[in-house]
């Protein structure tokens, strides 16, 4: 089959590689219709995140058609259009039994492979699915593959986000990022019922995005974010601030924006190893940080069923759409912010 697969920092190869064959009697096989770039495959793209074989198959987005199943399979039969979150799950352990889908004692992340263990990715015609029965979910009739696809991480995490940061009606609130997941964070703060948010960013087409999603826009290049906030606030900060970029710039902003007994929701992928605000700096102003994973699969029972009963547009945040055999330049366009890049789909 063909693949996209990882050989070096910044360097991809779109090859031919070994289709994906059944190992496990829970597996299946799942022929790809759609996957995408997502920013944390940035992370492993500029080795950000070390330590990925070289071969290794990229992606963790995508929706497709099972085509092959385990002898031990029992919920899902060819033919089934499937959606997966990005990682597997068992459904049976303390923390997928809890909703912590993300750290399932047997769960992987599709597109890790490290020193010859691992799952390869799904930007390629075929992946193979461990754990099938409790990882992929069915897609629902009436839905678009592409409002499916985006379930199955950024608007997950998104809702997640919101969700950590305790959105409540009338409270304030700050996405620090409009990419993808911090758009999905906007809107789905709106769904659980903020008034007020402010998206903060320097991308004028994000933004301009952020306020049809309800946002006020926060021009980062024209504007002190800080100043401009606590201006809004009479001083006091917001409620609670998600952080969605995973850099130290917006790490300190966040907590310089947030109010005394307030929330930073942080989904931003870190590769820092200390805070940029100390433990002291924390407690005198009381803040909670939550953090982590978001556990996709447990949100996707939810999220679908969601999507089908209200009028959410999802599709606003996809820039691109290209087939798997351009998949490379994709990465280049996302990487660099070309042609207003924002979330890029790839087709098979």
């Amino acid at each position: 089959m063909k693949a996209i697969t990882f050989q070096g920092k910044e360097k991809l190869s779109f090859e031919t590689v070994a289709d994906p064959t059944i190992i496990q009697p829970t597996d299946v096989i799942v022929k790809v219709a759609l996957t995408a770039i997502c920013g944390s495959d940035l992370h492993v793209y500029r080795e950000h995140e070390k330590g990925l074989d070289y071969g290794t198959v990229m992606g963790h987005e995508f929706f497709g058609e099972v085509v092959e199943v385990g002898s031990a399979v029992t919920g899902l039969k060819k033919g089934d259009r499937v959606v997966s979150p990005f990682t597997t799950s068992c459904g049976v352990c303390y923390f997928c039994k809890i909703g912590l889908t993300c750290r399932c004692l047997q769960g992987q992340l599709y597109g890790w492979v490290e020193h010859g263990h691992g799952l390869h990715g799904a930007q390629a015609e075929y992946v193979r699915v461990p754990l099938a029965d409790s990882t992929l979910v069915k897609s629902p009739e009436g839905l678009s593959e592409e409002q499916v696809l985006l379930t199955g991480d950024i608007f997950s995490t998104g809702y997640f986000c919101a969700e950590n940061a305790g959105v409540r009606p009338g409270g304030r609130y700050v996405v620090l990022g409009c990419g993808p997941v911090g758009l999905m964070a906007i809107l789905a703060a709106k769904i659980q019922g903020a008034d007020e948010i402010w998206a903060v960013d320097s991308v004028p087409e994000r933004l301009a995005i952020a306020q049809r999603y309800g946002a006020v826009a926060v021009d980062l290049s024209k504007t002190d974010a800080k100043q401009f906030i606590l201006e809004q606030t009479n001083g006091i900060g917001a409620d609670a601030v998600m952080e969605v970029v995973g850099n130290p710039s917006a790490q300190q902003l966040a907590f310089d924006v947030v109010r005394p007994g307030g929330i930073i929701s942080s989904v931003g992928v870190h590769t820092a190893s200390n805070f940029t605000f100390s433990p002291v700096d924390a407690y005198n102003k009381n803040i909670t940080y939550k953090t982590g994973r978001c556990p996709a699969r447990h949100y996707m029972s939810k999220l679908l069923p969601l999507l089908g009963s209200q009028q959410i547009d999802l599709s606003a945040i996809i820039s691109h759409r290209l087939p798997l055999a351009q998949g490379v330049e994709g990465y280049r366009i996302f990487d660099q912010k070309l042609d207003k890049s924002l979330k890029i789909i790839l087709d098979n």
